[in-house]
């Protein structure tokens, strides 16, 4: 191969690369964003999980592409689709101290109505010997162009004020047409 066809292909590699842009991982940390929040003690009214038919679309996957100069991603697996139509507003134990609770916010931007199945897993703080506790929401049926609240529940199984989970998770998400 020539030089000029291996510098060819570099400079179609990088442009490839800056127009498809990264998304980042999928284990954000407490610190912010859209599939993460960290955990409080402290007054939210119980909940259960939302119940109904699971979705169709895969719930594993990894994105396309990635490099450290941001933007937005272009393609990648259906369970990133559906992860970026959920924000967690809020985890955190219930009023009772008995479930640990997942407020979400679930967007569907599409112009087709969606039903998502979602997982969220409430990660404990490093040393702590806190279980991983996960809790699912299934059969969510957003309309096309809404925003529909919901609350994934886990039971709590510890002694204190649920301060030993620090985050919570998107874990799986998958959606389908309705």
């Amino acid at each position: 191969m020539k030089f000029r066809h291996v510098r060819a292909i570099a400079v179609f590699g990088i442009a490839v690369v800056a127009l498809t842009g990264a998304r980042g991982s999928h284990g954000a940390s407490c610190g912010g964003g859209s599939h993460s929040s960290s955990s409080s003690s402290g007054g939210s009214s119980g909940g259960s999980s939302t119940s109904g038919s699971s979705g169709s679309d895969s719930t594993s996957g990894t994105s396309g592409t990635s490099s450290s100069s941001g933007g937005t991603t272009t393609g990648g697996t259906s369970r990133d689709k559906a992860e970026r139509d959920i924000k967690i507003d809020s985890c955190k134990l219930d009023s009772t101290g008995k479930n640990l609770v997942a407020r979400l916010t679930v967007t569907n931007s599409g112009s087709l109505d969606q039903t998502y199945s979602i997982t969220m897993k409430f990660n404990p703080a490093a040393g702590s010997s806190a279980v991983a506790a996960q809790a699912r929401v299934t059969g969510l049926k957003v309309k096309a162009g809404a925003s529909q609240q919901t609350e994934a529940t886990a039971p709590y199984t510890g002694k204190g004020d649920g301060s030993e989970y620090k985050e919570c998770v998107v874990s799986t998400a998958s959606k389908s047409s309705l």
